[in-house]
């Protein structure tokens, strides 16, 4: 069965203003505008009914090699090749090739959105047989919408998303905060050995052929990655987002992306209700968010025990995640995750007025603070690349004249 989506009429949530912080257009040009007030994150504020979100379908793809090289095919996608159900549990050892068969991407090297910039610009044709969708649209990874969902419910970690209009277009691109790139760089052993674990496991879980077997043996290069760019749209707000899928399904019922795809998670053996209980209000809140939007349908996860062995895999379909919690009154709920998302892209679209590729608004949140706005110029924050900037701005080479019986 594939999933269903609720297709709600999109509501404004209860104690968002329409249109709240517009700014003057008619702002002289070397003047930064005005930052916009605040957006308020408390729960309370979201729980309307669930808004309109369209079915995602997949637009396209592409791979990023052992050396981080783009590519826009599908040579990186993995195929799903799980251990037969009748034979011994399975018995995967993640700390396998740890540390010398693993290969991490350097993570100094910040990408923002250039991948999918880049795809943008080889479809860049395709998309405008729509006539003015891409104008309308919000660009941005699947990553940093997740990041959105999760905030009304967030205790931890804060964010920045830096956010610049050109052509019409709103593209958001995150920010490390200076939290994050201390905690990266602090990064404990044990941190990164789990990490690696993560990524060991698609290793065991995945073949690179419909009807081949996965081989454990190789290195982890966690350089490679398969992107599937999807379009959709949640309320009035047209997306096109881009996120890493794990491996496709040679088995689904439906051959049809995104419904094929599948999700690889490890967690912690539990072993008490409350594990359980701690488990379904913050790890499955995360992994609901980020299998929803895309339209994943299924998280299959591996539990590890403290050896570092997978003793047990545990299938959640991404629809079936919320019963986990519906009865929790300290759970989550997703119209609240959704409805918070759909006003914090309101509050950006009517914020960031001006159409410049060299402006940024920067989005920036603190756990149990509002969304503040500050205004920059340029350099560190500008993210929109020059290459971009430049390829969109000259006009598109016009499709070849069908001679007409006169010629």
């Amino acid at each position: 069965m594939g999933i269903v989506f609720p297709f709600q009429n999109y509501m404004e949530p209860r104690g968002t203003k329409k249109g709240a912080g517009k700014l003057e257009a008619a702002e002289p040009r070397n003047k930064l505008p005005r930052p916009a007030p605040s957006l308020p994150t408390d729960p309370a504020l979201y729980s309307g009914p669930f808004p309109f979100y369209r079915r995602p379908s997949e637009l396209g793809c592409f791979s990023l090699d052992a050396q981080r090289q783009y590519h826009g095919d599908a040579r990186a996608l993995r195929y799903y090749s799980p251990p037969p159900t009748n034979g011994p549990g399975p018995n995967f050892d993640l700390r396998d090739g740890y540390p010398d068969r693993y290969q991490p991407r350097d993570e100094e090297i910040r990408e923002g959105l250039d991948h999918l910039l880049r795809w943008l610009l080889e479809h860049r044709g395709q998309l405008e047989r729509d006539p003015g969708w891409l104008a309308g649209a919000i660009v941005t990874w699947r990553g940093h919408l997740t990041k959105l969902l999760t905030t009304p419910y967030e205790r931890q970690e804060g964010w920045q998303l830096a956010a610049s209009r050109f052509q019409g277009t709103l593209y958001l691109s995150e920010i490390e905060t200076p939290a994050a790139r201390a905690q990266r760089l602090a990064r404990p052993p044990l941190l990164r050995e789990l990490m690696y674990m993560g990524y060991k496991f698609e290793q065991y879980m995945c073949a690179d052929k419909p009807t081949g077997s996965p081989d454990p043996s190789g290195e982890v290069n966690t350089n490679v990655a398969f992107c599937s760019v999807l379009r959709s749209r949640l309320g009035n707000h047209p997306l096109l987002f881009s996120g890493e899928v794990d491996c496709t399904d040679p088995q689904a019922p439906s051959t049809q992306p995104p419904a094929c795809y599948v999700e690889l998670k490890t967690s912690k053996e539990m072993h008490s209700p409350g594990q359980w209980r701690s488990f379904y209000r913050h790890k499955l809140l995360k992994w609901w968010a980020q299998s929803f939007l895309p339209g994943v349908p299924n998280v299959v996860t591996g539990f590890r025990n403290p050896e570092g062995f997978i003793c047990s895999l545990k299938t959640f379909p991404t629809m079936e995640m919320f019963e986990n919690v519906r009865n929790d009154r300290d759970g989550w709920n997703p119209s609240v995750c959704m409805n918070f998302c759909a006003a914090f892209l309101s509050f950006a679209q009517s914020t960031v007025v001006q159409d410049d590729p060299r402006l940024v608004h920067l989005f920036s949140w603190e756990p149990s603070g509002p969304v503040t706005v500050s205004v920059h110029r340029d350099a560190p924050y500008a993210f929109l690349p020059t290459w971009y900037v430049e390829a969109m701005s000259r006009d598109l080479p016009s499709p070849p004249k069908t001679p007409s019986p006169q010629d």
